[in-house]
């Protein structure tokens, strides 16, 4: 692994010298009709329902530049992910390992990894993983829109950390089990009435948490962080930011003045099954659920003069499945009886193979300012890790945002391998990847 660290002391931050300033950004991503979602398995784009966004900070003041970004896709992997980082840090100057991009992962909404996309489109038959114009129009509006938000940087003294519960939201998707603890089915994102909505709500994170940025007494950006799938119901082909977007953009609403943005904590295991049955007044509900506790969160926000910044970043190339096979993964891409989930996916698998062949590392971050830590992980990580995040730093408020580079797809912990299940069956990496991610999380935090 390697690790660089960038301290930066600021007793006097609001001073013309060396003081931090903040420039926030907003930029539509919606894709067009016809475009593909969810990696080109289910239906694709009829309607736009309301519009995705990508919605972040650049922290200047601290060193070089810092962006932080959420984008509401399902998940951007590998080659796109750096592509992303790239883009955002040209714009903002500085450089790719100062920049973290997360997605909020909806399902009805873009997936992307530009080698998939080249492995399908060479099949001619397939669905698109993702449409290079419209992927490098978003590059463009990022850009734009960091060198239309740097000029009104604004002055930031302040920080706040909060946290409210969340009620009948997240619930754990590993819950149906046997007596030997092997996973009998999934809890989907949702249920019908029946045994999964009966099961209780197993392992999660019920806490909301809100990192408040302040000029003075005036709130800049508040920044979110809640672990679950952020799905009611998709697969329509109607786009949508989903009870996550839904949420935020209704707290965007009342305070238009600051910047509201939305990260999904480690929610490879959780979802909102337990108390969603897929309709349109679940959605609604699940919403003002979420709503309610960024309002939670927020109640107790006491803002502090900013002390002390520094970040943190560590590189890792977690191994691949030893299972993969690279020609056993070609021949599913090749075989047209194959339904496409089960052609696209092998591409994004076949995609990961590749990249570690090419010994291109993931990079993790975090970012710490007086006793509050922001972490930024890769992927589909179970709860356990950011369970696990919030005890190695117990002296710290650690505010977790997962979705990162989407390059492995789910992280299981080391011992659920054992336990099979969907999330085991996808995982791209080996339960190595748990010991290698938790050193890195240690790295980070202490």
């Amino acid at each position: 692994m390697k690790m660089k660290n960038d301290t930066q002391q600021t007793s006097n931050p609001s001073s013309a010298a060396g003081g931090l300033r903040m420039a926030t950004f907003r930029f539509d991503v919606t894709p067009p009709i016809g475009h593909s979602l969810c990696g080109g398995w289910i239906k694709p784009v009829v309607a736009i329902d309301d519009p995705l966004q990508a919605i972040g900070l650049v922290l200047l003041g601290a060193g070089k530049p810092i962006v932080i970004c959420a984008v509401d896709w399902t998940g951007i992997l590998n080659e796109a992910h750096i592509a992303w980082r790239n883009a955002l840090a040209q714009a903002a100057g500085t450089t790719p390992d100062r920049v973290a991009v997360h997605c909020v992962h909806q399902h009805n909404a873009p997936f992307a990894c530009l080698e998939a996309e080249r492995l399908v489109a060479e099949q001619g038959d397939l669905p698109h993983i993702v449409d290079l114009n419209y992927f490098n129009d978003c590059l463009d509006r990022g850009r734009r829109a960091i060198a239309d938000a740097l000029p009104l940087a604004r002055s930031i003294t302040h920080i706040a950390h909060g946290q409210g519960k969340v009620d009948r939201v997240a619930s754990n998707r590993r819950i149906h089990r046997d007596a030997s603890g092997h996973l009998i089915a999934n809890r989907n994102s949702s249920n019908p009435p029946g045994i999964m909505q009966s099961l209780p709500e197993g392992l999660i994170d019920p806490w909301l948490k809100t990192v408040a940025f302040y000029d003075g007494t005036i709130k800049v950006a508040s920044c979110h962080y809640y672990a679950t799938h952020p799905m009611s119901f998709y697969g329509d082909g109607r786009v949508t930011s989903d009870i996550a977007g839904l949420a935020r953009k209704q707290r965007q609403q009342d305070e238009p003045g600051c910047t509201h943005i939305y990260f999904t904590g480690c929610s490879g295991n959780i979802a909102a099954g337990k108390y969603n049955d897929g309709s349109a007044e679940a959605r609604r509900a699940l919403t003002q659920r979420l709503y309610d506790g960024i309002l939670a969160s927020e109640e107790s926000l006491q803002p502090k003069p900013i002390e002390r910044i520094s970040w943190k970043t560590v590189d890792v190339l977690p191994p691949p499945r030893a299972t993969l096979s690279v020609d056993a993964l070609v021949d599913m891409i090749n075989n047209r009886a194959n339904p496409v989930v089960e052609r696209n996916r092998p591409a994004l698998m076949l995609s990961w193979l590749r990249r570690h062949e090419q010994k291109i590392p993931l990079t993790l971050s975090a970012l710490h300012i007086n006793e509050i830590s922001l972490l930024h992980l890769p992927a589909e990580c179970f709860i356990e890790y950011q369970l696990r995040a919030q005890q190695i730093a117990p002296s710290r408020f650690v505010a977790v945002a997962a979705y990162g580079d989407d390059g492995p797809w789910y992280i299981p912990v080391q011992e659920e391998y054992p336990h099979g299940g969907y999330e085991v069956s996808v995982a791209f990496c080996d339960p190595e990847i748990d010991p290698l991610l938790t050193t890195a999380m240690e790295q980070l935090l202490c």
